[in-house]
C-alpha cells in the first residue's frame, strides 16, 4: 500500500486488527526485515503497519528532506491516513532514532515503546565525520561503500557461518538502496539529537530488545536504555546480533507479544 506524504510515496504493509503496532525499520534496510513478525503479531491480536522510510525499500527517495523531524513527521502523517489515534511504536536501530523524536514530539501518538538494537545517544564528531564521508560515498558510488562497512555488523557469529542466506537476503536490500536515500538516512543518522539527559522524562511503558554479539549498538548502548527508561522492560537474546528480529525471531516475537499483552487498554 501507499501513501502520499509531503509530494513523495510512502510504501507501507498493514496486517491484522486490533491495538495498533508502527514497526521502525533500520539503515540500510526497509520493511521487508519485519517479515518474521507481521503475521505472528498480527495473529496475536494486533494491526501491524510497517511502513518504509523515505528513500528506502518502494517509498520515493528525494534528493533532500532527510532528518529525524521529518522522518518522524511522516509517520505521523501515515498514521493519520491509516486512521490510528495512537500505537506501540517499535524502532530497530535508525527507527530507535525516529521512536525517540516521536516519544519527544508527538507522546500523545505513542502507546507504548520497543526499542530494538538501538542507542539514545547521538555520534561524537568521529562518528559524525565517518557519517558524512559514507554519505558522500553512498551519493558518488551507490550502495557497495555501505554494503561493506554494515554486512561486517549486522549479524552473530553463529548467523554469519550458518545462515548464509538470510545474509544474502539482506545484503540484496541494502543493494538496492537508492543513493540518495543512503545519504539521507546517514546525514539524518549524524545530526540527530543526543536523548540520554532526556530517558528519565519518557513515563510511556518501554521494552528494551537487544542482541547478544551485536556489534552495531553493542550491550553497553542498550544497557544506557534500559536503566534511563522508568519501568522498562527488557531482553538480551543470545546467538543474535543487530538483526535479532531475523535471526532470533521466534524468542523475538514471545518477548514482544508478552509486552504488548501486558499493556493496560
Amino acid at each position: 500500500m501507499n501513501i502520499t506524504v509531503d509530494d513523495i510515496n510512502l510504501a507501507y504493509d498493514d496486517m491484522g486488527t486490533g491495538p495498533a503496532v508502527l514497526l521502525i525499520h533500520g539503515f540500510p534496510l526497509n520493511r521487508q526485515m519485519w517479515q518474521p513478525q507481521l503475521k505472528p503479531i498480527a495473529e496475536a491480536g494486533y494491526r501491524v503497519i510497517a511502513p518504509d522510510l523515505r528513500g528506502f525499500g518502494a517509498s520515493d527517495a528525494p534528493a533532500s528532506g532527510y532528518n529525524m523531524d521529518r522522518f518522524a513527521d511522516d509517520m505521523i502523517a501515515l498514521l493519520d491516513a491509516v486512521k490510528i489515534e495512537k500505537a506501540v511504536v517499535g524502532g530497530m536501530s535508525m527507527g530507535g532514532y525516529v521512536l525517540l523524536n516521536l516519544m519527544e514530539r508527538y507522546p500523545d501518538r505513542v502507546r507504548a515503546a520497543c526499542f530494538i538494537a538501538t542507542r539514545a545517544n547521538a555520534d561524537d564528531e568521529a562518528g559524525r565525520a565517518r557519517r558524512s564521508a559514507m554519505a558522500a560515498e553512498a551519493e558518488r558510488l551507490g550502495a557497495n561503500p555501505v554494503i561493506k562497512i554494515f554486512a561486517e555488523l549486522l549479524f552473530a557469529t553463529e548467523t554469519a557461518e550458518h545462515n548464509p542466506a538470510l545474509i544474502a537476503l539482506v545484503t540484496s536490500w541494502m543493494r538496492s538502496a537508492a543513493p540518495q536515500g543512503l545519504a539521507g538516512g546517514l546525514l539524518a543518522m549524524r545530526d540527530r539529537k543526543d536523548y540520554v539527559a532526556d530517558l528519565k522524562s519518557f513515563q510511556l511503558p518501554s521494552l528494551v530488545l537487544a542482541g547478544a554479539e551485536d556489534r552495531a549498538a553493542p550491550l553497553e548502548v542498550a544497557h544506557v536504555l534500559i536503566d534511563g527508561l522508568a519501568g522498562c522492560k527488557s531482553r538480551i537474546i543470545d546467538k543474535a546480533g543487530h538483526m535479532l528480529n531475523m535471526e532470533q525471531p521466534e524468542i523475538f516475537n514471545q518477548t514482544m507479544i508478552e509486552f504488548l499483552n501486558s499493556l493496560p487498554e
